[in-house]
């Protein structure tokens, strides 16, 4: 296997992830979503932090 071979094959299937990954960015701005992963929790609905053990 030659390493041209490989590198194409490399670089279409980081073209096809950029696709993807951009298709589901718009979809999910298409959505109206604010909230993502990592995002805050709603704080009426968040559990409430333990106290810290002094």
């Amino acid at each position: 296997m030659s390493n041209a071979t490989r590198e194409e094959r490399l670089a279409a299937k980081l073209r096809e992830n950029l696709r993807r990954r951009k298709a589901q960015a718009r979809a999910f701005d298409a959505t109206g979503e604010e909230a993502g992963v990592g995002a805050p929790a709603d704080p009426a609905t968040a559990l409430p932090k333990a106290a810290p053990d002094s």
